[in-house]
């Protein structure tokens, strides 16, 4: 079986973070267990090609059916509709998960910390890196940032939502950056409705912001990118891990 070559997602948020302004993850997001129907009929290629031409560093694509009406087809159309970097998002708890992130043509997997013990967290990373594709461990709090770390995680999301309540705490992510080190790129999750939440989290120092529902919902998805990523990047992360 053939695969297309891999894009370094990490790469992609640190360039655009070296520049001076933010990284922006654009989300195809269909709808969501706490919102509803988002945008269920929108068209995942000429959104990720609108998502590109706003500004955008990388794509986060949903691919659980049943709770967020996305597709692995929703990936690979929107893969092949722009030259990003694409995330799958949906829960890796398996090696095969990890290996099926690789076979649909995505570039990163999410892993998230409170899914996984620390032996799947290690595990599940070095076959990321084996497979020449990144990983983004998903952190929401200060225990699960030490084990992610103590994994070898070198690009690290920190979710302001609770994935019990589906409350967000916009000030996890302000406390949760400064105890990341060096070589860390920083994205930060959930909550972002618009440039005033991402200059907050630039002056934290985050590289990056995934933001999902805000876009979808803009109706000028690629302005509302574009506004995103001018909140400046306060920190320049190192290219190596």
């Amino acid at each position: 079986m053939t695969v297309e070559p891999t894009r370094s997602f990490r790469d992609a948020l640190a360039a655009v973070a070296a520049t001076g302004e933010m990284a922006v993850i654009a989300e195809i997001k269909r709808r969501s267990p706490s919102k509803g129907d988002l945008a269920v009929g929108l068209d995942p290629a000429s959104l990720a090609a609108d998502y590109a031409a706003g500004g955008a560093a990388a794509l986060s694509v949903l691919t659980d059916v049943d709770h967020f009406g996305g597709s692995v087809e929703d990936l690979v159309a929107a893969r092949a509709g722009c030259a990003l970097p694409v995330l799958r998002k949906d829960f890796t708890v398996s090696a095969r998960d990890v290996c099926d992130v690789r076979i649909m043509g995505a570039d990163c997997v999410l892993l998230i910390a409170a899914a996984l013990d620390d032996a799947e967290l290690r595990s599940f990373l070095g076959l990321a890196r084996e497979l020449g594709i990144d990983a983004l461990v998903e952190i929401h709090d200060e225990p699960e940032l030490d084990r992610a770390l103590a994994a070898g995680a070198d690009l690290v999301g920190v979710n302001q939502r609770d994935l019990v309540t589906f409350e967000v705490d916009t000030a996890r992510a302000v406390r949760m950056a400064p105890l990341m080190p060096a070589g860390v790129v920083r994205v930060a999750e959930s909550g972002i409705t618009g440039p005033a939440d991402a200059a907050v989290l630039a002056d934290a120092g985050y590289h990056a912001v995934l933001v999902g529902e805000h876009l979808v919902t803009s109706g000028d998805p690629r302005a509302a990118v574009a506004a995103l990523r001018s909140a400046p990047a306060s920190v320049t992360p190192s290219h190596e891990a």
